[in-house]
């Protein structure tokens, strides 16, 4: 089954960018197709792929900061080439 997920690392800390960019670095190195925006990161791929990617990375954010949230959406469907029509 195809998914793509939309994350928000949000470390609750002074020194905050350099979670987010490890972060999002390690995604980008995950072999998944990974994309970025300013308010968040998209990943698509396989379940099981991205959820195997996922669960290792955000537990290394999570133990990289004092505190932090991630938010994350997941669409069960490939939305990676989706365009708005309005």
């Amino acid at each position: 089954m195809k998914i793509s997920v939309e994350l928000t690392l949000t470390p609750i800390q002074d020194e905050y960018e350099p979670a987010i960019i490890n972060f999002i670095d390690a995604l980008r190195e995950s072999g998944l197709e990974v994309q970025e925006n300013p308010l968040s990161t998209q990943v698509y791929g396989d379940y099981d792929e991205v959820m195997k990617v996922l669960n290792k990375e955000m537990k290394e954010a999570l133990d990289a900061v004092e505190r932090g949230l991630i938010y994350m959406k997941i669409v069960k469907s490939d939305r990676r080439d989706y365009e708005p029509h309005f």
